[in-house]
């Protein structure tokens, strides 16, 4: 599938903030010398079938670091409201115009552009309104964490941020979607191999320990795949051994720190 067989633009839209609650500035941290967020960006616009990409980021002064480093960049950056990140996302789409939004988030330094061009060429076929290769605990997933991709239409978000009411719905973007059967067409798309339980996202000191590892190891070739990390995996089980006590967060988790907030949509 080409772009000009899509109903153009596919806008990519990284959230990105200072303020995580796990690892503060973790946005920014150097992963083999490169800041995270920029690893991610590099990775997401190799994606085929992504027209543009864009780093959301919030309004809060702890993140006029992110819009420094994005005009640095020459990356697109818009600034939304800190805890509704719905709110973000649907005021980032439509300042950009975007028919098509891909939801993924800062913490995935290792994610596949095949991955996202994966979930987009699914979304285009079956006409959907949302489509991802995972849903968040406790749904079942097949692919590793931190290769998240979400992908939905104008439409589907216009109608989630309209409607949606929970903090956890605000927060994590698409859950009006999928968490009620019947709300919109959703496709899942699964990897057969069932890895769902390997982890290769930036959550915690652990995990910022472990991707700059698998940077190290893979040296000049920064651009590795699923399947070229999938096989160092393998090789070094002491990767996500490292990891084992960590425990993922589900949709249903918020920033306990948005209850002192008043911010509305």
């Amino acid at each position: 599938m080409t772009k000009e067989n899509q109903n153009q633009p596919v806008v990519a839209i990284i959230q990105a903030r200072m303020s995580s609650s796990r690892l503060p500035g973790k946005a920014l941290l150097p992963i083999a010398g490169v800041p995270m967020l920029k690893r991610v960006f590099d990775r997401v616009q190799r994606a085929s079938l992504v027209d543009k990409v864009v780093v959301a980021t919030t309004s809060d002064p702890s993140d006029d670091a992110i819009e420094k480093a994005c005009a640095e960049w020459q990356v697109a950056c818009f600034r939304g409201s800190l805890y509704d990140v719905l709110d973000r996302y649907y005021q980032a789409a439509k300042f950009y115009d975007a028919r098509t939004i891909v939801r993924i988030t800062a913490d995935c330094p290792m994610i596949d552009p095949l991955e996202i061009d994966k979930v987009l060429t699914r979304f285009f076929e079956t006409d959907c309104d949302f489509a991802a290769n995972r849903l968040p605990p406790p749904f079942n997933r097949t692919t590793p964490i931190g290769m998240d991709t979400e992908v939905c239409s104008f439409d589907a978000l216009q109608r989630a941020w309209e409607n949606a009411e929970l903090s956890f719905e605000r927060e994590h973007v698409m859950p009006w979607l999928y968490e009620t059967p019947g709300r919109a067409k959703i496709c899942v798309v699964d990897d057969p191999r069932g890895i769902g339980h390997l982890r290769f996202t930036v959550d915690t000191p652990a995990d910022y320990a472990l991707a700059e590892q698998i940077y190290t190891y893979f040296g000049e070739n920064e651009a590795f795949g699923l399947d070229e990390l999938l096989a160092a995996n393998a090789k070094h089980p002491e990767w996500q051994a490292s990891l084992k006590e960590i425990q993922h967060k589900s949709y249903l988790d918020t920033d306990h720190r948005a209850l002192n907030q008043e911010e509305k949509p």
